[in-house]
């Protein structure tokens, strides 16, 4: 059984990809033994943060892994995200110990900070679709919009982490065909990236028990612009009749006061912060989920945990969204285009389609996301 040090830097705010580490670890801790070591943005700056800033790479984040790769004496080390405490100097620290290097890449930051101008960033788009940044016409790229020097310091880090991605012997985990072509795109070395996903629990077991008469559907996730709440609210108030159907809004994030100031009403409810547990309970019960996204996503957490309960899904079908559903799934609507989800929210009274995707979701993410399939995917990419 080998021995691996998974590694990751959790971020300020919890979201997906912190959860998503929590599942990755009880399912690979079956077929290797797992050691795990965690950087953490919430606490304060030290001096040595500060410094990491301008070198790309942390003395005491230095120290800890050193530290813990001597004690463990792992035969692989598996990294996720470094942004900011890790840092990038843990890859000159691994490099030294001669021990193989896995890293995943869980979302689209890389393309939208790899330029200190804005022109460089959209590529000639009004909206990047990675980080929905719109144009502004400012010479600058604010990837950060309240802080020019938070964003000129990740810029530098990308750079540096792309240069890393592309020269030094490191497998490259993406969650997506879709994801791994964008970084064959980008001059990666097709040989060095594999497509392995986020396990999630799934409910094989207990079957699927759909209510196609729930009265509500949700949205989950951080409720901001990037993640299109705004325009989904805008879409569902056109609707507020649909089979006496109301949303519900669970999450926080910047746009959370504005948002309820404008839209509560009796068929709009803003609920909050939930724990993992709350939110599937929610879902369970539900008619369907929703997300007007307007990045793209690594793996939609909200959407296959919907799917692994037999709960359809209406999303917007850009980047790897698409993978996670049978194919000619109908209840996708086409990114931006909102009255293509006015459209898919109709469907809503569909019962007889909505009982359908219930089943057909439910067991294309059984099999998609199985247990097996990923432990051997996961164990022939290690071999």
């Amino acid at each position: 059984m080998k021995k691996i040090l998974v590694i990751n830097n959790k971020y300020k705010e919890l979201g997906g990809e912190d959860s998503n580490i929590v599942d990755e670890i009880k399912l690979l801790s079956k077929v290797c033994s797992i050691e795990y070591l965690e950087f953490d943005n919430s606490n304060d700056l030290n001096f040595f943060d500060l410094i990491s800033f301008f070198i790309n790479s942390n003395f005491v984040s230095n120290k800890l892994i050193e530290k813990k790769i001597d004690e463990f004496q792992p035969d692989i080390i598996y990294v996720n995200n470094t942004w900011f405490k890790a840092n990038l100097g843990i890859f000159k620290i691994i490099r030294k110990k001669n021990i193989p290097v896995l890293l995943k890449i869980h979302n689209f930051r890389y393309w939208c900070a790899n330029s200190y101008r804005l022109k460089n960033h959209l590529k000639g788009n009004d909206i990047c679709p990675a980080c929905s940044l719109k144009d502004n016409k400012k010479i600058l790229n604010r990837y950060f919009p309240d802080s020019l020097f938070k964003s000129f310091i990740l810029i530098k880090y990308i750079r540096k982490l792309i240069s890393i991605l592309k020269t030094k012997e490191i497998k490259i985990l993406t969650i997506t065909d879709f994801h791994k072509q964008f970084l064959i795109d980008l001059g990666i070395p097709k040989n060095k990236i594999f497509k392995y996903n986020n396990p999630i629990t799934l409910n094989e077991d207990n079957g699927v028990n759909y209510n196609v008469n729930s009265d509500y559907v949700v949205f989950a996730g951080r409720i901001t612009e990037s993640k299109g709440v705004e325009e989904l609210l805008l879409s569902w108030q056109k609707f507020l009749n649909i089979d006496g159907l109301s949303l519900k809004i669970i999450g926080e994030g910047n746009l959370d006061f504005k948002l309820k100031n404008i839209y509560n009403s009796k068929n709009i409810e803003f609920i909050g912060h939930l724990n993992n547990y709350d939110v599937k309970e929610l879902i369970s019960k539900s008619r369907a989920v929703i997300t007007a996204t307007k990045m793209y996503e690594g793996q939609p957490r909200l959407l296959c945990e919907a799917s692994s309960l037999g709960v359809p899904s209406i999303f917007p079908k850009f980047g790897g969204m698409n993978e996670f559903f049978p194919p000619n799934y109908e209840l996708a609507f086409e990114q931006y285009n909102y009255d293509d989800l006015n459209e898919k929210l109709l469907l809503l009274k569909n019962k007889t389609m909505l009982e359908k995707y219930s089943q057909e979701n439910f067991q294309y993410i059984n099999s998609y996301l199985s247990e097996e399939k990923l432990e051997k995917i996961f164990l022939n990419i290690i071999s």
